[in-house]
């Protein structure tokens, strides 16, 4: 391909070829997808369809005005090339990659045709150094397939009958080809494609149930955990509940108390109000003071007794509720948890069923 050709569509397709024994049968020309592209010649002034396999030429045609595409299903078409004495085939992936293609035939033909009314007005120009055939080009990204003498803009009535006639041959052939023959072709190619995409997306469903598993092996340990330390959680409740007990024995302790204090009090009070009228002797003065301190000194141990009852109570309290708070979170990331392990289980239940 000269630097003077420029590609104006490219497209991705199966490219096959008529077998040229029976004129029947397709054979394809690569295992794969190939590059179907079309260029444009603005010094000779000509269109050509080419396509690329390794450093082979699998498709080099000159378009011609006399040239047409033919769609042979939805995803399938094909044209003859009376220069190439064969026919190609492409199956394409979608059948919209097919209109597109056979639109641009029908736009670079129609372009063909108005060069070809351009040049009748001018003189037969031959220049067989421009004339390549594809076995002499070295291996390049495009090859020419121009035979000799095959430049020349137009041709005489009696070249026109001949192409009339090899058009008809090739017609004919056309219709003796198999057609279901090319749709099995392009279909067998596009399900080898479908099943590589299959295995691929089944040996990464497999990695990810590998790592499903080890995840849910996890959190069932996690899970266990759990258990047990609500286990020993719930051990702590019911000694908490002994702690209630004596928690309630002690409240019954103070409230024993506060009503022994206060009898005292008014007691003191009462031999405060009556001391000045009612000691007349000194032995009695001094006893009364005597039982007096030893009242105080009583009371003040209930007083002491009292707030250490308090101080204790206050524990157990704060106690208790930092269990409970402890037990509550406890249980909040259980359920997180086991709900994680039933959407876990639900995936696997899926994935198993597919």
């Amino acid at each position: 391909l000269s630097c003077r050709e420029q590609p104006i569509f490219s497209t991705r397709a199966h490219v096959f070829q008529i077998d040229p024994a029976t004129k029947r049968n397709w054979i394809p020309a690569s295992k794969h997808a190939l590059t179907v592209s079309y260029f444009y010649d603005a010094t000779r002034n000509v269109y050509r369809i080419i396509s690329v396999g390794g450093t082979k030429a699998i498709i080099n045609s000159t378009i011609t005005p006399n040239m047409t595409f033919t769609k042979t299903s939805q995803k399938f078409g094909q044209w003859a090339d009376s220069r190439a004495n064969t026919v190609y085939g492409l199956g394409f992936a979608s059948e919209q990659h097919l209109s597109q293609f056979a639109e641009k035939f029908q736009e670079v033909k129609e372009a063909a045709r108005l060069a070809r009314e351009k040049s009748q007005d001018k003189t037969e120009l031959t220049n067989p150094a421009l004339n390549i055939t594809s076995h002499q080009v070295l291996p390049s990204p495009i090859i020419s397939s121009n035979g000799p003498g095959e430049d020349k803009l137009f041709r005489s009535q009696s070249a026109d009958v001949e192409i009339t006639t090899e058009k008809e041959r090739l017609k004919k052939m056309l219709s003796e080809g198999s057609v279901s023959e090319v749709q099995w072709e392009a279909e067998f190619f596009s399900l080898q494609d479908n099943n590589n995409k299959l295995v691929a997306a089944l040996h990464e469903a497999n990695a990810n149930v590998d790592q499903w598993k080890k995840q849910l092996a996890a959190y069932q340990e996690e899970t266990e955990t759990l258990r047990q330390r609500v286990a020993e959680l719930e051990s702590q409740g019911a000694h908490d509940s002994s702690s209630e007990n004596n928690k309630e024995e002690l409240s019954q302790t103070l409230e024993e108390l506060e009503l022994l204090i206060k009898a005292k009090d008014e007691e003191i009070q009462m031999l405060k109000s009556q001391k000045c009228g009612r000691w007349e002797a000194e032995g009695e003065r001094e006893e009364t003071l005597q039982k007096l301190q030893e009242l105080e000194a009583r009371n003040a141990e209930l007083e002491r007794r009292l707030h250490l009852a308090e101080q204790t109570l206050a524990e157990t309290l704060a106690e208790r509720e930092k269990i409970q708070n402890e037990v509550t979170k406890v249980a909040e990331i259980m359920d997180v948890k086991i709900f994680e392990l039933s959407e876990i289980r639900q995936g696997l239940a899926k994935l198993v069923e597919s």
